[in-house]
């Protein structure tokens, strides 16, 4: 039986695979996206940077709330912390008065005393005087055990925001870039901001009514990241500012504006209402005839448009107003 040599074979798969490299090195590029395709790249890439900058707010708030119920805790504890001090101060008085040779203890009371009624009032001063000390100072130290239980867990989380703040902080420089290049690539689609200013606003009754009316009156704001106006909004940004118009305050995220709404099905919507979409990364005012005010993108203005193309709808809340 004939042996077959396997190092020809080999030689002639290498050079066969030389020669596919070659023809794929020298074929032409490829050739430059479509407007459509091209709008469709810079769609996806904006909702993507749009969650960044959501979680981006989501921290933010999340520290605005932390560091208010630290501030809450020390106006708590204040009051108890003065009367210690006061106590500690009347403490201070009596045993500088010791040193100074004055009488202080209950002996001292009994060997000065000039008359019996005398000495009662002297010893029921002093036993007030003890009594009360103790008091506040067993106060204090009650609240202070239950405020440095509070202060603890107040603090990891502060801590862990305050990473994670820093964290997202450096990433603002690469956001800002990101927008930038979307930005060049929407004026190379022939992608303009939209938000067609000047829209006559319904002027409808209530504080939903305000909310609208405000959400009129701002089309055609650039979306700004990290924004509530008054030059410029993102999505959620846009619901907050409107709503507080109206005398209603939400957070600063989109993700906890629904947690902040009364869940409602699309049949329910009426002005006012909020519209989630890509996941809870954005939302969008509602404000009736199936179109909302939004800030859409970044590198857009803020604008109306049909409920059906702010993206895939997670769901619609009603602000408890």
């Amino acid at each position: 039986m004939t042996t077959v040599s396997r190092k020809p074979l080999r030689v002639l798969a290498i050079g066969c695979l030389l020669a596919v490299a070659a023809t794929l090195g020298a074929s032409p590029a490829q050739a430059e996206p479509t407007p459509a395709e091209l709008a469709a790249q810079i769609d996806k890439a904006s909702e993507e940077l749009e969650k960044v900058i959501e979680s981006f707010n989501k921290v933010t708030e999340q520290l605005k709330v932390t560091r208010e119920s630290v501030d809450k805790l020390n106006i708590q504890l204040k009051p108890a912390q003065d009367k210690v001090d006061a106590a500690r101060g009347r403490i201070g008085a009596v045993a500088a008065a010791a040193y100074k040779g004055q009488s202080v203890s209950s002996m001292s009371a009994l060997l000065s005393s000039q008359n019996p009624s005398s000495l009662m009032e002297q010893l029921t001063i002093l036993d007030q005087f003890a009594y009360g000390q103790q008091q506040e100072i067993s106060a204090y130290n009650q609240a202070k055990s239950a405020y440095d239980g509070e202060k603890t867990k107040l603090d990891a989380a502060l801590n862990q925001q305050t990473a994670q703040e820093k964290e997202l902080a450096g990433q603002k420089a690469k956001i800002e870039e990101e927008l930038k290049k979307l930005q060049e690539q929407r004026k190379k689609a022939g992608i303009g901001p939209g938000g067609t200013v000047g829209l006559p606003a319904p002027h409808l009754p209530g504080t939903a009514g305000k909310a609208v009316d405000f959400a009129y009156g701002v089309v055609g704001k650039p979306y700004i990241f990290n924004a509530a106006g008054p030059n410029g909004y993102d999505c959620s940004g846009l619901t907050m500012a409107a709503w507080k118009s109206a005398g209603v305050s939400l957070p600063h995220n989109a993700a906890m504006q629904w947690d902040a709404t009364a869940h409602i099905q699309r049949g329910e919507l009426q002005p006012g209402d909020l519209v989630f979409s890509n996941g809870l990364g954005h939302v969008a005012i509602y404000v009736g005839n199936d179109k909302v005010i939004h800030a859409p993108q970044p590198g857009q203005n803020v604008m109306m448009a049909p409920i059906t193309q702010i993206g895939s709808i997670y769901g619609y809340g009603r602000v408890r107003g």
